[in-house]
């Protein structure tokens, strides 16, 4: 949706930077870092909306501050704001403020809905990467005392860590079930 809106800003292709899984509190992203540093003085950096920018207002501020030293323009959608205009300020710092409040509701809802799921009972984490019988099996190859934790990671296909927690997680169970 955002890559639409920017080519429906006139915004050419390979004049836009992406960034692709990242989570909403990571500052330093490879997309955003390749667009900040291809602008120059006289240019205007476009982003659909200023929480695909900055994840707070320090970073919006600093951002902003950042673009505004070096004579670049900075356009939310539509509207073209002048950080370094009064009123362009603050209505910029506004609008970050408003823009971390929303994340911050969105991250408090996720955290209240996946605790209500997990005093469910619906939220369960990962899967483990080995089936029941697998683990078992894995156990019972290393307690034989004939393998090595590589080379049970080897034989089963998985890493190292997940062999460990494999066996930290069966010696939790009594001998007669594991």
């Amino acid at each position: 949706m955002q890559r639409e809106t920017l080519l429906n800003l006139g915004i050419a292709a390979e004049r836009i930077y992406t960034d692709k899984g990242f989570t909403g509190t990571t500052r330093t992203r490879p997309g955003l870092d390749q667009a900040l540093a291809a602008v120059r003085r006289g240019d205007t950096l476009v982003v659909p909306k200023l929480d695909r920018l900055a994840r707070s207002v320090p970073d919006a501020r600093a951002i902003g501050d950042d673009l505004a030293a070096r004579g670049v323009r900075l356009q939310l959608g539509a509207s073209v704001h002048d950080p370094s205009d009064p009123m362009g300020k603050l209505f910029f710092n506004i609008l970050a403020t408003f823009a971390e409040f929303e994340a911050d509701l969105i991250r408090m809802r996720t955290r209240e809905g996946m605790a209500v799921a997990r005093a469910k009972g619906k939220l369960r984490g990962k899967k483990p990467k080995l089936s029941e019988r697998q683990q078992k099996e894995l156990r019972r190859m290393y307690d034989t005392g004939d393998y090595s934790i590589s080379d049970l990671a080897a034989v089963f296909s998985v890493s190292r860590p997940t062999v460990y927690r494999t066996l930290v997680r069966l010696a939790a169970v009594p001998a007669t079930e594991a």
